[in-house]
């Protein structure tokens, strides 16, 4: 999808209803707008609901003030414009009121973005500005001078209101607005369980340093039935996990084993939630599909497959219940009911860099017995007989981390015992060590 080329009125309303979708703003909360190459400045509009709206309903700025359109555009409009009027690189802003990003407002903080890379990268510094009254003009002089502060900065936390990012266009503006709220998220689920851990300088400079793998290209020209449905089944499940928050807009990896030789991954940084099975990468031998770029993690789905043929399938992902035991050190134990052990087992923890630097003795601990493992201040990596085998125990992961973080606030966690175990691997026949 070339979201770029599409009018301006159309990218409003395709992001807002993403927004809304997605849980981060209300039926009146939240403005998004756009400077157009012309001067005109594109605008959601005041007091209309955010969950239905049409191209028809956007509101034109021209340069001269003039405002065209059937409403009047957003209260927050003053500082909209001051954003254009300050940093030149500024060609969309987005503003909104995720829960998440609120409690930070409210406690007057902003998140680490230290604690997992592609935060750090796609984010980059955080700034908050001082309570201001919101749609006056003071308000905007408060956000400006944020932003005037250093010319990376791109998202800035409002005191008891909310955040605005402003970015070079709309769909960059909604990866970093996305990407902080699940900081945020994630920021607080991991103080409940434990002691945050952030990410060293090293370890920071060592994920930027991460390259895409180099590798050969070879023409497609045909596609076996079995690679046809897997790309289509592929798709359908990464848009389903977008949905559900288990990926993010650019983060979440699936792969899927097509024969000894051959299998399937999702691209590099391309937007989950519109992935088609034509984006999809294959990867035959040592060789990829010629004019695409599969994920960085390319070589350690390629190892696994070729030490374990009983995996046929893997997903990376971040999701933000499980990330919380991946930057503390509190042990992630599926022993909490029957389903949770029976799919997870023992979830073993590995250090930072174990999915690009060490990886092969990373696709030694992943194993059928062992099908999920967590990366410190990474990931989840989770293994699967087939991908909807391997969704499913993404899915249990992530519900088990959710149910033990939510009974941190009611009780004393009581876990399987060993004996009720050791009856449940007999009556499952599960495998042994």
């Amino acid at each position: 999808m070339k979201f770029n080329l599409m009018p301006p009125a159309d990218q409003l309303v395709m992001m807002m209803e993403r927004i809304y979708d997605y849980g981060m703003t209300t039926t009146s909360g939240g403005n998004l707008s756009i400077l157009d190459s012309n001067g005109d400045i594109w605008i959601t509009p005041g007091s209309v609901d955010k969950g239905s709206l049409t191209r028809d309903d956007m509101v034109c700025i021209k340069p001269d003030g003039t405002v065209i359109g059937k409403h009047k555009p957003s209260s927050e409009f003053p500082f909209h414009k001051k954003l254009y009027e300050t940093r030149s690189d500024i060609r969309a802003v987005l503003h909104a009121h995720p829960p998440a990003l609120v409690a930070f407002s409210i406690v007057r903080k902003t998140p680490n973005t230290n604690i997992i890379p592609n935060v750090n990268q796609v984010c980059g510094p955080i700034g908050i500005a001082k309570y201001g009254l919101p749609g006056s003009t003071n308000l905007g002089d408060k956000i400006a001078d944020q932003f005037k502060q250093n010319d990376n900065m791109h998202t800035v936390i409002l005191e008891n209101h909310g955040v605005v990012i402003g970015h070079k266009d709309l769909f960059t503006a909604f990866m970093a607005f996305e990407t902080i709220e699940y900081c945020a998220r994630l920021h607080i689920n991991t103080n409940i369980i434990g002691k945050e851990r952030a990410l060293s300088k090293e370890n920071l400079q060592l994920s930027e340093e991460k390259l895409n793998p180099v590798m050969d290209e070879f023409i497609q020209t045909t596609h076996s039935t079995v690679e046809k449905e897997a790309r289509v089944q592929m798709a359908k499940l990464i848009h389903r996990a977008y949905k559900q928050r288990l990926f993010t807009s650019t983060q979440g990896t699936f792969s899927q084993r097509i024969d000894n030789d051959t299998f399937i991954i999702t691209p590099h940084n391309m937007d989950r939630k519109y992935l088609e099975p034509e984006d999809i990468v294959t990867i035959k031998g040592n060789m990829k599909e010629s004019g695409k770029v599969p994920s960085r993690s390319v070589l350690l789905h390629k190892t696994i497959y070729e030490k374990h043929p009983e995996i046929n399938s893997l997903i990376i992902a971040h999701p933000h219940n499980v990330m919380a035991f991946a930057l503390t050190e509190t042990e992630f134990d599926s022993r909490t009911i029957p389903e949770s052990y029976i799919m997870l087992r023992d979830v073993p923890k590995v250090p930072f860099g174990s999915t690009f630097i060490n990886y092969e003795n990373l696709a030694d601990i992943i194993s059928t017995v062992d099908p999920v493992v967590l990366v410190e201040n990474d990931c989840v990596l989770v293994a699967g007989t087939s991908l909807l085998n391997a969704f499913d125990r993404l899915e249990v992961t992530e519900y088990t981390a959710k149910s033990i973080i939510l009974s941190v606030h009611i009780g004393d966690i009581v876990k399987i015992s060993a004996n009720q175990i050791s009856e449940i691997d007999e009556a499952f026949h599960l495998e042994k060590k």
